[in-house]
């Protein structure tokens, strides 16, 4: 039997501004199990990070988690005190973040800041931790491992301080890394060896993996299933093998069109998203991809259920839905004026 190992319930997180709040997650529920890759994709702005860090208890003022709870190995974390969150964040749970120079202490040795974690959470000696910390750093590919650890941040690059990054988060083996944007500051080749170093972390200590990335690429080489976020919302989950081959959210299927098609030997135009996204401070009472959306249709208006279109595989919207008439579904090619809060 699968081991779960997180569960996210109705995750809703709130950032007070001026104006009010942007409601960032709006009733967000997933989970992830023993030894599976999850990817979690969508634009800027649709709830990705904002999820992870809310996750790992790290979101700072003015955010703040309004309602939802978090279970990791069916314990209630959501009222846990920061010295609780210490022993388990970086140790059982790791996290890869999206900027690592702002993740790093400009003012500390690279060697130093690896070797607190190992000895901390894995109780090395000083000589072990050292030997250890410089093993991690060749496993990321930083050659003259033993001369970098003793390098300040800034005397590295951008794509070799996100290794750093990477190494720190797998020193202490977590049962669970969540790795956000993980590659976007490597070229190809690096971006490679650590999609091989992720699959090899899987395979080797059964780690699970949360990926969030806009990248759908990385997405199909590395993941087992896929959830798909938009406005704050999950718009659809499944399989890799249903999202990309089945998809059913018109949404999904507007990021597979926006994609190049590698080896198709044709010069297609590649099909953007046409719009912008919702106003959170104002969220669409109904579906938030209906001002974008080329199939959106009256009923639109209201928020979709939740439907399973196959075991595993959920899609919310009107059109994947059994009680929506044919007709009514094509009575419109497009929604306009769709109502928001005021």
């Amino acid at each position: 039997m699968t081991e779960r190992l997180l569960t996210v319930d109705n995750l809703n997180v709130s950032f007070a501004t001026r104006d009010g709040d942007n409601q960032a997650v709006r009733g967000v529920s997933f989970h992830v199990d023993k030894g599976e890759t999850l990817g979690i994709v969508g634009e800027s702005g649709s709830g990705k990070s904002v999820t992870a860090r809310s996750v790992m208890s790290l979101l700072s003022a003015p955010g703040r988690i309004t309602a939802g709870q978090i279970h990791f190995r069916g314990q209630d974390c959501s009222q846990w005190s920061e010295k609780e969150w210490r022993k388990l964040r970086g140790n059982r749970i790791a996290m890869i973040f999206q900027d690592p120079m702002t993740s790093l202490n400009p003012l500390k040795r690279i060697g130093q800041q690896l070797t607190e974690v190992l000895r901390r959470h894995r109780g090395l000696s000083k000589q072990e931790a050292n030997q250890e910390a410089a093993r991690l750093l060749r496993e990321v590919g930083i050659q003259d491992a033993e001369v970098r650890l003793r390098q300040y941040p800034h005397e590295f690059s951008g794509g070799m301080r996100q290794r750093v990054m990477i190494a720190m988060a797998l020193s202490c083996k977590p049962d669970l890394l969540i790795a956000d944007e993980p590659t976007t500051a490597l070229d190809a080749t690096i971006q490679a060896q650590i999609l091989d170093l992720f699959k090899r972390l899987k395979q080797q200590s059964d780690t699970a993996i949360t990926l969030i990335t806009h990248d759908l690429g990385v997405v199909a080489q590395v993941c087992t299933r896929v959830i798909v976020m938009y406005g704050g919302l999950i718009m659809e989950e499944g399989s890799v093998e249903d999202i990309f081959y089945r998809p059913q959210h018109p949404y999904t299927k507007g990021l597979l069109r926006s994609l190049p098609k590698r080896g198709s030997g044709s010069r297609e135009r590649l099909v953007p998203i046409e719009g912008t996204p919702p106003d959170l401070l104002y969220p669409p009472v109904g579906c938030p991809f209906a001002q974008r959306c080329p199939q959106a249709f009256a009923r639109c208006q209201e928020m979709p259920p939740v439907t399973e279109v196959a075991p595993g595989h959920r899609s919310k919207c009107w059109l994947s839905h059994e009680v929506v008439p044919v007709h009514e579904q094509l009575a419109s090619s497009a929604l306009e004026g769709v109502e928001h809060h005021e």
